[in-house]
């Protein structure tokens, strides 16, 4: 069976762990996750996407500025 690969996140969706490890391994995004480093061990369980950003701030150690990075950043939680 063949996987169709995703070039979005839809807010409100469930995605495998499975899906979200190829979507990010092929798209320049940042996915914050309530799992902490564990979101890809187990491919079976779902996430649900619940919000999603056009971008982020993000504080320079090197200058103490602040950046804004547009990327598109998405939070998931365990489903």
């Amino acid at each position: 069976m063949t996987q169709k690969r995703l070039n979005t996140l839809k807010p409100g969706q469930h995605y495998t762990a499975q899906e979200l490890d190829s979507f990010v391994s092929t798209t320049d995004v940042v996915l914050l996750s309530n799992n902490g480093n564990q979101l890809f061990t187990e491919p079976d369980r779902e996430y649900k996407v619940v919000s999603e950003f056009e971008g982020f701030f993000e504080h320079s150690s090197t200058d103490g500025e602040k950046y804004f990075r547009d990327k598109k950043t998405y939070v998931v939680d365990k489903a």
